[in-house]
């Protein structure tokens, strides 16, 4: 199974191209920390297919807080020098917005993201309720827990 849930901040902005045949294709990367307080975060590059890409590209901006699922693809090419390298990047195949709209500090000069409309993604029928997100609610997220055993 190949699964891969990562939630952190646009480390750049989105690069948003068509491909030869009109296809929609974005390209980002996020910075994700890792557990604990002195660890570096990592950067891991982010590609995002059609409708979605256009949806990624309008709205989330670098520093963007963002939660994305999808699979983890390792492709090759020849470089200039005719050496073989590698990448390793997530497909994104659905992602929600996370923060406010300012959490970054710098809106975008153009968009209309309500940051309170629970607006997410993906758009076209991914089986996420409407206006709400295909994680599911964040109901009790950041609420203490009660010390209390239930058993």
């Amino acid at each position: 199974m190949n699964k891969v849930i990562l939630k952190g901040r646009l480390a750049r902005d989105v690069d948003l191209r068509t491909t030869p045949s009109g296809k929609s294709v974005a390209q980002a990367t996020i910075a994700v920390d890792r557990w604990g307080k002195d660890q570096p975060a990592d950067f891991i590059p982010l590609v995002i297919w059609g409708q979605q890409a256009e949806t990624f590209a309008r709205y989330l901006y670098k520093g963007r807080e963002v939660l994305v699922e999808g699979r983890m693809q390792v492709r090759s090419y020849d470089d200039k020098t005719g050496a073989k390298r590698y990448v390793t990047e997530v497909i994104v195949e659905n992602f929600e917005f996370c923060g406010s709209k300012n959490d970054a500090g710098n809106a975008p000069a153009a968009g209309g993201f309500d940051g309170g409309s629970g607006f997410g993604a993906p758009a076209g029928g991914s089986g996420a309720p409407a206006g709400g997100s295909a994680f599911g609610t964040s109901e009790g997220f950041g609420q203490p827990v009660d010390g209390d055993i239930p058993f």
